[in-house]
């Protein structure tokens, strides 16, 4: 009889890892990296948070925030702490900042996981290296970090939760206060304010075009006379100076030449990231941080899978690593040569309120050109991502050079100045150029010689005014919350849009405009809360939530400093601030279905035609601008119209009885070959087209 052997109990799984991450993108590029062993999981981002209904912090109970579970995320929750329980070892990889370390904190406590199961790992780049280095120095939670952010959040919460409500009862209901946002708003109305109190001053130049014995032309501009520069504030000024200069001879009195470097732009901090986008590739602010964080978690690359092509992208820092630096440096002597290739790395730029929390935002793989990439980016990721690779680049190159000529030209007792450059060598222009690059004047001079006579050609005087400032745009008002200290990388782009969506700006030819509501809110709040839109006083607050970080202030001292006077404040402005009648500004256009005029009211997404008869008559409609052209169709106007995904066109009024569209400006004019309408192409090159471009080919080249 043959023995029966006994069946082995199935070995049970080895427990694998559990790795948390904010976002399903981050995941999947993190899987690329760790093994078998390890699970990820995204919590979608936050998952306890203040309540919305409610203050949500128990002033009697020294500021306790009550923190609760997200709506929506219960289920997650669920399968979250079954993953967890199971998991040998949880590690928590959210965003390596103040605000991922509060998602962590609020990760353990929702999972209800020992803290000796849990670690925290951090990576500035999703790179292969740098994510198992992380998990070989996991760390403890850094409460110092969470505590910044619990202060800067509840600090904001009772600023907006206790204002709100007044501007609601005074104002109208949907709008909002803000310690950063009143800040935005004040710098924009006061620029209001300036230019409407701006009274222009008169001035004239005076222009020379002269030629020497080459016979080459060039542009030399007024000085004074002697050494002295002359102020021509009238007609009169400038006639007398024509009249001494009529007749005499123009001599070259000096002419000094030399070298200037131009050294290449540092690589990007969250602000200048934006400014250079908003200026480069006319993104919002808010849309340059939408992409450069699907750049940052991981894009599918062809051959190479998902990869995080960019560090992270909020930071105040222009440092790089060495490793950078190295990288950097190697691609530029294998793709331009050792003359394009600095020899040391460039000295990061701080001031006092650089927090250098990381590096600058650059390429985490730089021999990953955006030319490689391209094929499987949108567009957006791949203007976004050739912008970060040039900056970054560049900034390891050597300076562009430039031979420089200056000439004084005296004509009797006046003297003229010519000045030019001629560039010598690329340097890091090779590879990327700024806005000011670009403008950067790169005209020569011909060969002139002490005490040569010169034939006067023609000269000009101009009559000119001063200007008042410029109003803000996103990337201006960056730049302005920035050097005064409003604000944090993570802020900018959140303000502007709170700033637009309450309908407290417009945005107009990129620039920013205050809406009469603005104006109002504004004003409430400067008269009322002084200290709230007091630039110095927001500075110094930033300062002190950063002294949090540092473990220098306890977070709670700062809202028990802060909470008392501020409340008064409250109360006080109850009682002094009158109800204000903000009336919706009409238009011209009437209401199809009542006949009455249409009013301009402020929505989710902006500006939008209502019928003043709501909730009787419930007819809007999209608020279009008009173009300034007549259709060449019909002869009603032209307006300018959005595509449902975003893109500008240009269609008739009448549509759709009249089938008149354009994706480029028409210019109201026939083409003079085959008289189908003329478009305008290009913004920088621009150029007048034929609109039936195939067939007729039709096109002039705007000056």
């Amino acid at each position: 009889m043959s023995k029966i052997k006994e069946k082995k109990p199935a070995r049970k799984p080895a427990a694998k890892n559990l790795v948390i991450v904010e976002s399903p993108a981050k995941a999947k590029t993190l899987k690329k990296f760790l093994g078998s062993s390890y699970k990820i999981e995204a919590s979608m981002g936050h998952v306890r948070d203040l309540p919305k209904s409610e203050l949500g912090i128990f002033v009697e109970q020294d500021f306790e925030p009550k923190y609760i579970t997200i709506r929506g995320k219960g289920e997650l929750l669920a399968k979250l702490r079954k993953e967890a329980k199971a998991a040998k070892m949880v590690y928590l990889a959210t965003d390596p900042d103040r605000e991922g370390e509060a998602i962590s904190w609020h990760l353990l406590h929702a999972l209800k996981v020992e803290p000796e199961k849990t670690a925290r790992i951090t990576f500035n780049e999703i790179t292969e290296t740098a994510v198992k280095d992380s998990i070989k120095h996991a760390r403890a939670l850094d409460m110092r970090l969470v505590d910044a952010q619990q202060a800067r959040r509840t600090l904001d919460r009772v600023v907006g939760y206790k204002i709100s409500p007044l501007l609601w009862k005074k104002v109208k209901k949907g709008l909002s206060a803000g310690r950063v946002q009143s800040v935005a708003l004040k710098i924009i109305c006061d620029r209001e304010e300036e230019i409407e109190n701006f009274i222009p001053e008169e001035y004239w130049t005076i222009e020379a075009i002269l030629a020497g014995k080459t016979r080459k032309q060039f542009e030399a501009r007024y000085h004074g006379s002697g050494d002295k520069k002359a102020k021509l504030g009238n007609k009169a000024a400038t006639d007398k100076v024509l009249k001494d200069v009529e007749g005499a001879e123009f001599i070259v009195k000096d002419v000094k030449k030399s070298q200037r470097q131009r050294r290449p732009a540092l690589p990007f901090t969250t602000s200048t990231l934006q400014q250079e986008a908003a200026k480069e590739l006319n993104f919002a602010a808010r849309k340059t941080m939408m992409i450069a964080q699907q750049l940052y978690e991981g894009v599918e690359i062809a051959g190479q899978g998902t990869l995080g092509l960019v560090t992270y992208i909020r930071t105040d820092s222009t440092r790089i690593s060495d490793e950078a630096f190295k990288s950097g440096r190697d691609y530029i002597l294998e793709n331009f040569g050792k003359e394009f290739a600095a020899k040391t790395k460039p000295e990061p730029k701080t001031t006092r309120r650089t927090q250098d929390a990381h590096e600058a935002v650059r390429p985490s793989y730089v021999h990953i050109t955006p030319e490689q990439a391209e094929a499987t980016l949108t567009k957006d990721q791949f203007r976004l991502y050739r912008l970060i690779w040039r900056r970054f680049v560049a900034s390891l190159m050597t300076p562009s050079v430039f031979d420089t000529v200056a000439a004084k030209i005296a004509a009797g007792k006046h003297i003229f100045n010519a000045n030019g450059s001629i560039l010598k060598f690329e340097g890091y222009k090779k590879v990327y150029m700024t806005v000011e690059d670009k403008e950067e004047s790169n005209k020569a001079l011909p060969e002139l010689e002490v005490g040569e006579a010169l034939k006067l050609v023609k000269i000009t005087p101009g009559q000119h005014f001063t200007q008042p400032p410029p109003r803000y745009s996103e990337a201006t008002l960056v730049k302005t919350l920035e050097e005064n200290g409003v604000g944090r990388p993570s802020t900018y782009a959140p303000t502007i849009a709170t700033l637009t969506t309450r309908g407290y700006v417009t945005k107009e030819q990129k620039n920013l405009h205050p809406t009469e509501l603005g104006g109002v809110v504004n004003t409430i709040m400067a008269e009322n809360f002084e200290q709230i839109v007091d630039i110095d006083f927001t500075a110094k607050m930033e300062e002190t939530l950063d002294a949090v970080e540092l473990g220098e202030v306890a977070w709670k001292d700062i809202l028990r400093d802060f909470y008392y006077p501020f409340e008064e404040k409250v109360n006080q402005a109850a009682e002094n601030i009158g109800e204000v009648e903000i009336r919706d500004e009409e238009t011209d256009i009437i209401c199809e279905n009542c006949g009455r005029n249409m009013v301009i009211k402020f929505g989710r997404y902006g500006r939008f035609l209502a019928c003043p008869g709501f909730p009787e008559c419930r007819n809007a409609k999209p608020l279009l601008e008009e173009a300034g052209v007549e259709c060449p169709k019909c002869g009603a106007k032209v307006m300018i119209k959005k595509s449902k995904k975003g893109r500008v066109y240009y269609g008739c009024e009448k549509s759709p009885e009249c089938d008149f569209i354009s994706w480029n400006k028409p210019t109201g004019k026939p083409c003079p070959k085959c008289g189908q309408p003329l478009i305008e192409k290009g913004t920088k090159n621009k150029k007048i087209c034929c609109m039936d471009a195939q067939t007729c080919g039709y096109f002039e080249v705007v000056e």
